[in-house]
């Protein structure tokens, strides 16, 4: 049996992301290298090759402080998990070899449950943000099994949130807190913290979730 069929399930979904930002962020540096037909507008041409006129200035800020703050947290992150392990101070390198080196030492991090939890989250919301400032519609995937709430079957995976949505507009929890009670546009969800309450009845396993959401994110990653 090979080494990735053992791993920790945080370990395979922390690979996965790391597989995704390397994908994604050269794509996301070229948003805003000049079109060589108009010199100077930044963001030359929209998915599906269509001409733009040029960007907005927020949307030019939103992009370069993107990937600002993603080179300096992959930075951040290989030297956090080189501090935890012991080992040499990290290298030079672009994101894209440094997360090379991090998926590199996946197995090692596998052992120290929080470090594996701290690259997890950190990588996870790198590339969701990544996907965001790219402006990818957000795939939807349907689950199996019955909304808790409402028995509909209405529940649906959306990975770039990590999170469960009930997409029955009837649908409300108990809380009168909620946003469900106060907003008919509202969607009752559950982040990953919440999920138990899903597979507490049975109709859906916690792998299932995970499973959806990381083929739906990887479906974005690619798709491009």
């Amino acid at each position: 049996m090979s080494n990735d069929a053992l791993a920790h399930p945080d370990r395979i979904r922390a690979s996965h992301w790391i597989t995704v930002l390397i994908r994604q962020f050269p794509e996301l540096q070229a948003e805003l290298t000049p079109s060589p037909h108009r010199p100077g507008l930044g963001l030359g041409r929209q998915r599906g090759g269509t001409d733009r006129r040029g960007p907005s200035e927020p949307l030019r800020l939103r992009v370069s402080d993107t990937v600002r703050d993603i080179t300096d947290g992959v930075v951040e992150l290989e030297e956090a998990v080189h501090d935890r392990l012991g080992l040499p101070p990290t290298g030079r390198g672009t994101v894209e070899v440094r997360l090379a080196r991090l998926a590199a030492l996946l197995e090692r991090v596998e052992a120290d449950p929080l470090l594996m939890r701290h690259l997890l989250d950190e990588i996870s919301g790198m590339a969701r943000r990544c996907s965001g400032a790219l402006g990818d519609a957000e795939p939807v995937i349907r689950l199996r099994g019955r909304c808790p709430l409402c028995a509909s079957v209405s529940l649906r995976a959306f990975p770039l949130r990590r999170a469960v949505l009930c997409i029955n507009p009837g649908c409300r929890c108990p809380h009168t807190a909620c946003g469900c009670h106060a907003d008919r546009a509202h969607r009752h969800s559950w982040p990953e913290g919440e999920w138990a309450e899903l597979t507490a009845g049975g109709a859906l396993a916690l792998e299932e979730i995970a499973a959806a959401l990381d083929e739906g994110s990887t479906v974005a990653a690619v798709s491009r």
